[in-house]
């Protein structure tokens, strides 16, 4: 089996996992580790016995894949060096700061034939994978992405930070243009918006009603989709899968039984997927799950809702 070779910038609380899962598997090299911090580096770097560096220029030309889990307000400049040195990259959400930024990536790597892939976990949860095959033109949609305050992700506000999540899903679900958004939000315990609602309506007919808050006292990832004789629900946290529709028989006279199934997948990495998915794309040339062009419209789309609701 060809090994491909890899590198991961930025091994923070997230990127250390990237770490873990290139250097795991069969088809990847994981070769460098890349941290501002030097201790950062030289711990995940000693784990995996490789090179752990401060700066990731020596790398350009190098190696053939990359992970950019490095803040926000670098992934252009890091994937523009990449991408200009021949490597695909697997850049964590959101692609980029600007729209602009993320224009320029995606024509960078069409005009170099190589692969932008933006880390929007959930679209490799097992429970979304396994409802492709259940969603046929869902007219609602309603979302509640919910936890605790953190301070390690309040660099962005929490469209960008939580939301964007189910921006992506829904955006990719619906398949049709937005028509328009009403938003609204507040600060609770930062600078920027700490809880959002915002209800997307689209020109298909559908409507997404989604809420994001990250000063909550529990931990919810939910959406519920309804459309023509059926009701879906999908647990994030759980990796649950629910699905409701009419049975054969009455409930009551004139009135169908609704009828439940559930689906519960116990033992799913969805970051082991993403990479995987990644590195499949890179050997066979096939398209990635979520290219650019998806990372692009999901960060217009939270964009677009962070100027509302900083109104």
């Amino acid at each position: 089996m060809r090994k491909i070779k890899t590198a991961v910038i930025g091994v923070g609380y997230l990127g250390k996992f990237h770490a873990d899962k290139y250097a795991s598997l069969p088809n990847s090299e994981l070769v460098a580790v890349v941290d501002a911090s030097a201790e950062t580096a030289k711990t995940i770097a000693a784990k995996h016995n490789v090179q752990g560096l401060t700066d990731y220029q020596p790398l350009l030309g190098k190696v053939e894949a990359v992970s950019i889990a490095a803040p926000t307000t670098l992934h252009y400049q890091i994937a523009k060096d990449f991408l200009s040195h021949g490597s695909h990259v697997l850049i964590e959400k959101p692609i980029t700061v600007t729209v602009d930024e993320a224009d320029e990536l995606i024509a960078l790597a069409k005009k170099n034939k190589l692969l932008i892939q933006v880390g929007h976990l959930e679209r490799f949860n097992a429970a979304i994978l396994d409802l492709d095959k259940e969603i046929s033109k869902p007219v609602f949609i309603e979302s509640h992405r919910l936890a605790p305050f953190n301070p390690r992700a309040t660099d962005v506000n929490v469209v960008l930070d939580l939301m964007i999540h189910d921006i992506d899903i829904i955006l990719d679900i619906v398949n049709s243009n937005v028509k328009s958004i009403a938003a609204s939000g507040a600060k609770i315990l930062t600078d920027s918006t700490d809880i959002a609602n915002v209800r997307l309506e689209f020109e298909n007919g559908c409507v997404a009603n989604v809420t994001a808050s990250r000063v909550s006292m529990k931990t919810e990832r939910k959406m519920r989709l309804f459309q023509k004789d059926s009701a879906i629900t999908v647990d994030f946290q759980n990796r649950a899968l629910k699905i409701y529709s009419k049975g054969d028989k009455e409930m009551f006279p004139g009135i169908p039984e609704i009828v439940g199934q559930e689906s519960v997948y116990e033992n799913n990495d969805a970051l082991k997927v993403e990479i995987i998915a990644f590195l499949d794309s890179i050997e066979n040339g096939t398209p990635v799950r979520v290219n650019g062009e998806a990372g692009r419209r999901a960060l217009a789309t939270a964009i677009h809702i962070s100027k509302l609701v900083s109104e």
